[in-house]
C-alpha cells in the first residue's frame, strides 16, 4: 500500500478576514462581536474571494437550512467555519454550536435535498423545480466544533453536476441527517489534499432508501491508489449501514480510509428477517469500493454487502492495518484479517452518543475578545441546582418582611376568564401560610419594600388585555390602599413591572407592546416618593429584539435588567441580562443566557424572572412550561451578595444593544 498523503494544515495563524456571529451582536458588519451577523448565511454571504476567511460561531441554536458561501477557499488558505464552544475565541460563554435545519414550528424536516449544506437538483421529483444547486461552494473549506441536524443531511457535500476536484475538512463534529449522517457525492478528490473527517460523529436516522452514516461517491474512472476521503477518530451510526459507496446505476470508483474509527450499524436481524447488507456497502458493485481500515472496530450484522449484485460483496477490496475487529451476528463470517469479537464491545457501543446534554455554560475568566486566549467554561455567577417550589403558576416576586422572606404570587387564568379568577397573594415562604389576599383583577406584579411599607405594583386585566400599572401599598399586609402609577399611552397595552431604589428615587421598568418596536419592550419611569412616576422619554430596551418580563437592579452604578428573550423562530425562551448607566444605552452581557429550560421538567421556558437578597444570599425565582398551558415556579440559589452576582455576568464587558 502506498504512504497515505495527511491531511494538509489548512487553519491560517492569521486569517485574512475574521467573521462572528452572534445573536447577540447588530446585525451590521460581522467584523467583531457587537457587529457580528445574527444568521450563519450572512456571514457566508460576506466572505471575500481571497480565500483564508474564519467564521466564528457564538454557541447558540442556529435554525438555517441549506447554507452555501459567497466563495471557495483557496490552496493554502482554506476558509473556515469555526464554532467557538470553549470561548476562547471571545464569544463569551462555552456551549454548542447547533444548526438545526428542521422546521422551527413543526420539527424534523426528511425532504429529499433539505439540510445545513444547499445542494438539489432539478427535477429530482415534481416538487424540485429549483434550478439545480452543488456544494462545490464548499471546495476548500474547514468546518469544526458544529452540531448539525434537522434535515435529510448532516454535513452531505453532494456538488451535483459540477464533477470537479473537491476538498472540504470536517472536524469535530456532530452530524445527523435522515439519509446521510455526513459524506461526499459527485465530487473528484485531490491526490494532495483529501477530502477528510477527523473526531466526527456522524449519525443517519433512517433504514429505508440510500442511507448511511457515512456517504462517499467520488467519480472515479477507474480504482486511484490513494484514498479519495480519510475518516479518522469518527464514529458513524446507522440502522443501515456506517459506510456506503456509490449509487444505483453508478459505475465509478471510490477509496476510504478509516483510522481509529468505530463503524455501527445498528441492524443485528437473522437471516430470514431483515437484515442490512453490510456495515460497510458499495451500493451498485463490490469492485466500485477499496476500503483501507486501520485500527477500526465494526458493530453490526455483517460486515461487506452490496445492495444491486449482492453476490458482488467479496469483491469490495480492503485492507486491514493495526487492530481491526468486528463484532456480527453469530451466523455470519467475517473477512480474513479483521479479529472477530464474540463478547459485547461495550466500549465501542457507548462511543454512539453524539453528545452529553447540552448545558448553558459560561466563561468565568476575562479575555480579549477573538484572542484566542484559553479560558476556563464555568458560570460568571454560578447558581445552585434548582428546586421547583411552586406549581400551576406564572409569577411571583420575593421579597423581605419583618426579617422574614415572603412571596407575592399572582393568581390567574392562563387566558381570558373572570375577574374573580384574578387576584394578588402574599405566602410566608417558611410557614407556607397565606399572609393576606387582595388586587382581585390584577397580576403581572412585582413586590417592594420601603420605609415599612409594601408596595405592589401589578398589572389590571380588563377587556381581554392588561391595562395601566396600578400600586396597591399597605403598612401591615392587611389593609390596602391603591391608585394608577403609569398611564397606558394609545394604542398600548401594559404588562409586567418592577421597581428599584436608585441614587435620586426609584426607577421602574415596565412592559409595554408599543406597536413602533418588536412585542416586547421594556420603559422606564422615575419616581422621587414612589407615589408620582415619570415616564423617561428615549429610555428603553428592546426596540430590535423580544424583551419582556423585566427584573430591575441597581448597583455600583450600573442599572441591570434580567428579561425574557423569545428565541424566534423557535418556541423557546431564555432569561437574559442587560445593564445600562442612564436606561437609554444598553449592553448585554457575552455570557447570556442567565436561565434556559435545562432540566427535563423546564419544558421551553425559563421567563418571569425576580431576585432577592436574603441571608446573605441571592435568591432567584422564575418560571418554566410551555408558554401555553401550564407553568411552575424554581428557585435557585446564589451563595452571595447580589451586586456581586451582577457585576458577575460582564467579567468581559458588555455587547451594545437598543
Amino acid at each position: 500500500m502506498l504512504p497515505i498523503i495527511a491531511a494538509p494544515a489548512v487553519a491560517l495563524a492569521v486569517p485574512s478576514v475574521t467573521l462572528y456571529v452572534s445573536k447577540l451582536g447588530d446585525n451590521s458588519t460581522g467584523l467583531t462581536w457587537a457587529a457580528a451577523f445574527r444568521t450563519i448565511q450572512a456571514a457566508l454571504d460576506a466572505v471575500p474571494p481571497t480565500g483564508g476567511c474564519r467564521i466564528i460561531v457564538r454557541p447558540d441554536t442556529y435554525m438555517e437550512a441549506n447554507l452555501a458561501p459567497a466563495h471557495v477557499g483557496v490552496a493554502g488558505a482554506y476558509n473556515e467555519l469555526i464554532g467557538d464552544t470553549d470561548g476562547s475565541l471571545g464569544g463569551g460563554r462555552a456551549g454548542i454550536v447547533i444548526i438545526d435545519s428542521g422546521d422551527p414550528a413543526k420539527g424534523f424536516k426528511s425532504y429529499d435535498w433539505w439540510g445545513p449544506i444547499r445542494a438539489t437538483t432539478r427535477g429530482w421529483s415534481p416538487e424540485h423545480t429549483e434550478e439545480t444547486f452543488s456544494a462545490i461552494g464548499w471546495d476548500r473549506w474547514r468546518l469544526r466544533n458544529l452540531y448539525v441536524t434537522g434535515g435529510d443531511g448532516g454535513l452531505m457535500f453532494d456538488c451535483t453536476n459540477r464533477v470537479e476536484p473537491f476538498t472540504v475538512v470536517v472536524e469535530d463534529c456532530v452530524s445527523i441527517g435522515r439519509a446521510f449522517g455526513g459524506g461526499v457525492a459527485s465530487c473528484l478528490s485531490r491526490p494532495d489534499e483529501p477530502i477528510v473527517f477527523r473526531r466526527c460523529k456522524l449519525w443517519a436516522l433512517d433504514w429505508w432508501g440510500d442511507t448511511a452514516a457515512a456517504y462517499v461517491r467520488v467519480e472515479n474512472a477507474a480504482m486511484p491508489q490513494r484514498p479519495d476521503v480519510l475518516f479518522e477518530d469518527c464514529v458513524m451510526v446507522s440502522p443501515q449501514c456506517a459506510l456506503k459507496a456509490g449509487n444505483y446505476g453508478y459505475h465509478t470508483f471510490s477509496r476510504v480510509r478509516t483510522e481509529r474509527c468505530r463503524l455501527i450499524a445498528l441492524n443485528f436481524s437473522q437471516p430470514q428477517g431483515t437484515p442490512t447488507d453490510g456495515i460497510i456497502q458499495s451500493v451498485q458493485h463490490g469492485k466500485y469500493l477499496h476500503v483501507e481500515l486501520a485500527d477500526t472496530t465494526l458493530m453490526g450484522y455483517k460486515v461487506f454487502g452490496s445492495a444491486v449484485n449482492k453476490e458482488t460483496a467479496a469483491d469490495i477490496g480492503y485492507t486491514v492495518e493495526g487492530s481491526v475487529r468486528a463484532y456480527v451476528q453469530f451466523q455470519q463470517e467475517v473477512p480474513k484479517g479483521m479479529l472477530r469479537i464474540g463478547h459485547w464491545p461495550a466500549d465501542t457501543f457507548a462511543a454512539l452518543v453524539p453528545l452529553p446534554r447540552p448545558v448553558s455554560r459560561r466563561i468565568s475568566a476575562p479575555g480579549a475578545q477573538g484572542s484566542g486566549q484559553a479560558v476556563t467554561p464555568s458560570p460568571p455567577a454560578p447558581l445552585s441546582a434548582p428546586s421547583l417550589v411552586r406549581t400551576n403558576m406564572c409569577e411571583v416576586s420575593p421579597f423581605v418582611w419583618k426579617g422574614r422572606l415572603h412571596l407575592l404570587e399572582c393568581h390567574r387564568p392562563s387566558s381570558g376568564g373572570r375577574r374573580e379568577e384574578y387576584a394578588l397573594v402574599i405566602r410566608d415562604v417558611e410557614t407556607g401560610q397565606e399572609v393576606s389576599r387582595f388586587g382581585e383583577g390584577y397580576s403581572l406584579a412585582c413586590a417592594f419594600v420601603w420605609r415599612g411599607k409594601l408596595r405592589v405594583f401589578a398589572s389590571r386585566f380588563e377587556g381581554d388585555n392588561w391595562n395601566d400599572v396600578t400600586m396597591f401599598a399597605s403598612p401591615d399586609l392587611t389593609t390596602w390602599t391603591s391608585r394608577v402609577v403609569i398611564v397606558q399611552e394609545p394604542g398600548e397595552h401594559l404588562f409586567n413591572s418592577t421597581v428599584c431604589r436608585s441614587p435620586d428615587g426609584f426607577v421602574m421598568a415596565y412592559e409595554t407592546n408599543d406597536p413602533k418596536w418588536p412585542a416586547f419592550t421594556a420603559r422606564f419611569a422615575r419616581s422621587k416618593d414612589l407615589e408620582t412616576w415619570e415616564k423617561v422619554p428615549d429610555a428603553l430596551l428592546g426596540t430590535d429584539r423580544y424583551a419582556a418580563c423585566p427584573c430591575i437592579r441597581y448597583a455600583d452604578g450600573w442599572y441591570y435588567v434580567l428579561y425574557l428573550e423569545h428565541r424566534t423562530p423557535r418556541w423557546y425562551f431564555e432569561t437574559y441580562i442587560a445593564r445600562s448607566r442612564d436606561l437609554k444605552r444598553w449592553e448585554l452581557s457575552p455570557a447570556n443566557p442567565v436561565l434556559g429550560p435545562e432540566a427535563e421538567d423546564d419544558g421551553i421556558n425559563a421567563s418571569d424572572p425576580d431576585i432577592v437578597e436574603f441571608r446573605g444570599k441571592t435568591l432567584l425565582y422564575y418560571s418554566v412550561g410551555d408558554q401555553l398551558t401550564w407553568m411552575n415556579i424554581k428557585r435557585a440559589e446564589y451563595g452571595a451578595r447580589l451586586a456581586t452576582w451582577l457585576k458577575g455576568w460582564f467579567k468581559q464587558g458588555g455587547i451594545p444593544t437598543r
